[in-house]
């Protein structure tokens, strides 16, 4: 049975009426972590984009995991398609929250619920899986995307959403003009209120009194629960619906004038860093090659050092990383500069320069590796040279190997993308 319209203007706003109550509003989160994430290849060829390795010992999904948890959201529903063995096996052993306080982190793969089709959408899943809401109960609903890197306060967006009186919030930060149309792009009124909002416009219209800038959409959204059940059950009588929140259900809403209204990623605000409104969607390459280039500068703008929002993950029981042989009379010496090196890795007279190493790499004496993303379990050989390589997990790279150096030589081994960069994929054999 549909729920009351929580904004109803006969009735108390709920989160002023929990306020009243001393009682905090309760609030369900889901996170879409079923993209196929194509333009990753070949390193999504096993498993989804959100279960990407990163920065050495995270996976994608583990950035909006934690943000969701540093800001007290531990109710938390993760909806899976693509091969999503892996993500549901990291999930299921790193986010384990204490269940005695009703805090929980789940997967919940596609189960064709409402028919024979899979997810056509994300709101289409989230409407595959709305029984789960209807189990939670919560008065409000938060749908994150599981594939982007970036620190988000969730709860200066609740509280943005409670101050304009919403049924729905959109987290939105503004992007050049020239990368827009790769994005929802919004226009709002001064008081944030979206006014139009257009998916991937070939011309996308500029941010007024910001010229060449463009203020898109983050994928990250707060629904009044009764709203979204109302929406979502509309969107589904609709044929020509493309059953997704950008495409279909966002601007739907916006056109019958609901009160949508924009939660500005520029007044981000992260305990131990000020502001912080760096966002990433390495949804390709060359995106994410730059997001782990840009982790090992002298002050990254993504910063993993900072205790007070921690990026979390699984435990690992590895050792701490080992750096051997000194002998530079041979010049066999093992070392690390301007890199990430993980647990459990062994520069065993290999030298590294601007790469991140995940956990159990070993790169053997008088190796070179420049600019690399070396991912679990890798071993580097003697007298190999890498540059500019993402070699995926359990690859052996042979002595003496070159890579990186020959464009044509490694497209007839490897997938080189126009910019050069190397990609091994997973348990090669070279």
């Amino acid at each position: 049975m549909p729920r009351e319209n929580l904004l109803d203007d006969t009735m108390e706003h709920p989160l002023r009426a929990s306020h009243t109550r001393g009682s905090a509003p309760q609030i369900l989160s889901m996170v879409l972590a079923g993209g196929e994430g194509k333009r990753l290849m070949p390193l999504t060829l096993e498993r989804a984009k959100p279960a990407v390795p990163f920065g050495g010992r995270y996976r994608i999904i583990d950035v909006v995991l934690s943000n969701l948890v540093n800001s007290g959201l531990t109710r938390v529903k993760v909806l899976t398609q693509y091969k999503s063995a892996s993500l549901e096996e990291h999930v299921a052993r790193a986010w384990r929250l204490s269940p005695i306080l009703d805090n929980y982190i789940e997967t919940i793969p596609a189960q064709q619920r409402t028919g024979l089709s899979w997810f056509r959408g994300s709101a289409d899943a989230v409407w595959q899986c709305f029984n789960c809401i209807e189990d939670a109960n919560p008065d409000f609903v938060c749908i994150f995307g599981g594939d982007h890197i970036y620190k988000m306060d969730a709860r200066l967006m609740i509280d943005r959403h409670f101050e304009s009186g919403a049924e729905l919030t959109v987290a939105a930060i503004p992007v050049p003009r020239a990368e827009a149309s790769a994005f929802g792009v919004l226009q709002v009124d001064d008081a944030g209120r979206i006014l139009s909002f257009l998916e991937k416009p070939e011309d996308p219209p500029e941010i007024p009194g910001r010229p060449g800038w463009c203020l898109a959409s983050m994928g990250n959204y707060m629904f009044n629960t009764a709203v979204l059940e109302e929406e979502l059950v509309k969107d589904q009588t609709d044929e020509a619906s493309a059953h997704d929140f950008g495409k279909s259900i966002v601007p739907a809403m916006v056109a019958s004038g609901r009160r949508v209204f924009i939660f500005d990623f520029g007044t981000n605000l992260i305990p131990g860093e000020g502001s912080v409104t760096y966002w990433r969607d390495i949804g390709t390459i060359q995106s994410y090659f730059d997001a782990h280039m840009e982790l090992v500068s002298i002050k990254p703008d993504f910063n993993l050092y900072n205790r007070l929002w921690p990026i979390r993950t699984g435990m690992s029981f590895d050792p701490p990383a080992k750096f051997v042989f000194s002998d530079q009379h041979n010049a066999r010496i093992g070392i690390a500069t301007d890199s990430l090196v993980s647990d459990g890795c062994i520069i065993s007279g290999g030298q590294i320069h601007r790469s991140v190493l995940a956990h159990g790499v070993r790169v053997n004496s008088f190796a070179h590796v420049e600019q690399c993303i070396l991912m679990e379990g890798v071993q580097v050989g003697r007298y190999a040279r890498l540059r500019k390589v993402i070699c995926d997990k359990g690859v052996e790279i042979p002595t003496g190997m070159q890579i990186g150096f020959e464009p044509e030589v490694d497209r007839k081994r490897f997938n080189v993308g126009s910019d050069g960069i190397v990609v091994i994929p997973k348990r090669a054999r070279l």
